[in-house]
C-alpha cells in the first residue's frame, strides 16, 4: 500500500536542532514515518542515508562501528541505530574529536537510553525529537496551535462545529500510523495485530531480557483494556499471570518500545492528598480501539456516552496533546491530576514557567457546570499559575463557564 504524503510538524525542529547540535535523533513508534522524515531530510541535504534493516548494513556496522561512521564525508543518517548500539560510542567518539553541528541524523524505534549495551548516552552532544503518527492536523494539512493559544488564553468562543459523534468516534478507530488509516476498519484491525507481534518480537529484545516473550502480546491486549485508566500494577499483574516485579520490568519495556505511555500524576504541593499513580496509555487511539475491539460505530452509539469506551475518547485527546507538544512553541509537559477525594483532571499541562492549562474529555453532546469541577478546583487554588481550562465534548458549541474555563468542541483541538 502506498504511503499518504503528509507533511510532518516536527521536520522544522528537527532542520533547528541539526543546526546546532551534533547528533539529532528521531525516536518513536516503528511504522510512525521516521525513515519517511529522516530519508526526505537526507535528500534535501543531499547527506549519506543508511538503514541498518538492511541486513548487509547492520552486518557492517557491527563489525566496525568506527570505520561505519569514519568513511562518510557531511551528514551521516542512520535509520533504526538501535539495531546497532555500538554506533552510538563510536558517534560519541567521532563528535568529541568534531564537535561540528549537524554530524549524524538517526531514528531509533526505541528510547535510546533504554537500549541494552548502550555505553554512553550522549549527554549534551545529542538532542531527541520524538515522532508519533500522524496527527489530526497533519493529515487535514493545517498545524495545530491549541497549545499555545490555551497557554495565551486566546481560544475561540465564537467556533461552531459540524463534527458528528460518528466523526469523532471514526477519527478514534483509525488512528495515525500512516499503514493503517489507508485501510478499511477490518483490515485495519488485522494490521494493529500483526503490528504488535512484530514489535514485541522485533524491537523488545533489544532493550531487556525478557524470558517469556511470547506473554507480551497478551500483556498489550490487557494495557489497552485499561486505556485511559490509573495504572495498578498488581492488579495487571494478577490478570496477566505474572509476578507484580516482572510486570514492572514488562511494562518498561512497552514503554521502551513506544508501545504503551504512562502519563505521570501531577502535583503541585495543592494538597498531601494528591494521588500518585500514572495513568496508562496505549500510544495510538487506532491500536488500543483495534485490541478492545472497538468499531466506529459502536463507539458512536449515545448509551456510550457513560460507558467503558469514554476511555478512548480520553487517549485520542492526550495522543493528540502528546502530538502538539513536539511543536507547539510552549512544549509543555504532560501529566493528570486526581485527589483522594476524587476531584480530577484529565489532562494537566505545565510550563517552564509554572503556567497549567487543564482539560477535560467528555464524551456526551452537552455539557453542564459539574464537568467543570475539576478545573474550578485547580483554578481556586493555583491563581494566575491557571492559564485556562477546557472541557471538550463532542457537541457544536462553544460555551463559557465563567473566569478561564470553556466547552470546546472536540475537534476545536485540531482545527483552530
Amino acid at each position: 500500500m502506498a504511503k499518504i504524503p503528509v507533511a510532518r510538524h516536527v521536520e522544522s525542529a528537527v532542520e533547528a536542532a541539526l543546526a546546532d547540535t551534533r547528533v539529532v535523533a528521531v525516536v518513536g513508534p516503528r511504522q510512525a514515518g521516521k525513515s519517511t522524515l529522516v530519508g526526505g531530510l537526507a535528500r534535501k541535504r543531499q547527506a549519506t542515508y543508511l538503514t541498518l534493516d538492511d541486513n548487509a548494513t547492520l552486518a557492517a556496522a557491527t563489525t566496525d562501528p568506527v570505520a561505519f561512521i569514519q568513511r562518510r564525508e557531511g551528514l551521516l543518517a542512520i535509520d533504526e541505530v538501535q539495531r546497532a548500539p555500538s554506533l552510538l560510542l563510536a558517534i560519541k567518539a567521532a563528535v568529541d574529536l568534531d564537535p561540528r553541528p549537524g554530524r549524524f541524523l538517526l531514528t531509533g524505534s526505541a528510547h535510546l537510553f533504554a537500549v541494552k549495551d548502550v555505553a554512553d548516552s550522549l549527554a549534551g552532544r545529542m538532542e531527541i525529537v520524538e515522532l508519533w503518527p500522524f496527527s489530526q492536523g497533519e493529515m487535514n494539512g493545517r498545524r495545530e496551535r491549541f497549545i499555545d493559544h490555551a497557554f495565551q488564553g486566546s481560544l475561540p468562543l465564537d467556533y461552531r462545529s459540524h463534527s458528528t459523534r460518528l466523526d469523532y468516534f471514526g477519527r478514534v478507530t483509525r488512528g495515525g500510523f500512516p499503514e493503517a488509516i489507508g485501510r478499511a476498519q477490518a483490515r485495519r484491525k488485522a494490521w494493529f495485530r500483526s503490528y504488535v507481534r512484530a514489535v514485541v518480537a522485533r524491537e523488545v529484545p533489544g532493550v531487556s531480557d525478557i524470558e517469556r516473550l511470547a506473554e507480551l502480546p497478551r500483556l498489550v491486549r490487557l494495557c489497552a483494556a485499561r486505556h485511559s485508566s490509573t495504572l495498578n500494577v498488581a492488579a495487571l499483574a494478577r490478570d496477566a499471570g505474572l509476578p507484580e516485579r516482572t510486570t514492572h520490568r514488562y511494562l518498561d519495556a512497552l514503554e521502551a518500545v513506544f508501545l504503551i505511555r504512562r502519563i505521570p500524576a501531577w502535583t503541585a504541593n495543592l494538597t498531601s492528598r494528591e494521588a500518585r499513580a500514572p495513568k496508562l496509555f496505549l500510544t495510538d487511539s487506532g491500536l488500543a480501539a483495534s485490541l478492545r475491539g472497538a468499531s466506529t460505530e459502536s463507539l458512536a452509539r449515545p448509551e456510550q456516552a457513560q460507558g467503558a469506551e469514554w476511555s478512548l475518547l480520553e487517549g485520542f485527546v492526550v495522543g493528540e496533546v502528546e502530538r502538539q507538544t513536539t511543536w507547539s512553541e510552549v512544549q509543555p509537559r504532560v501529566h493528570h491530576f486526581r485527589d483522594r477525594n476524587d476531584s480530577e483532571v484529565d489532562v494537566v499541562l505545565e510550563a517552564d514557567d509554572g503556567g497549567v492549562v487543564g482539560i477535560e474529555v467528555k464524551s456526551g453532546a452537552a455539557v453542564d457546570a459539574s464537568h467543570t469541577a475539576g478545573l474550578r478546583l485547580l483554578r481556586d487554588r493555583l491563581g494566575r499559575r491557571f492559564r485556562f481550562g477546557v472541557v471538550f465534548y463532542t457537541g457544536p458549541l462553544a460555551l463559557p463557564f465563567g473566569d478561564r474555563i470553556v466547552a470546546l468542541p472536540l475537534d476545536t483541538l485540531w482545527t483552530r
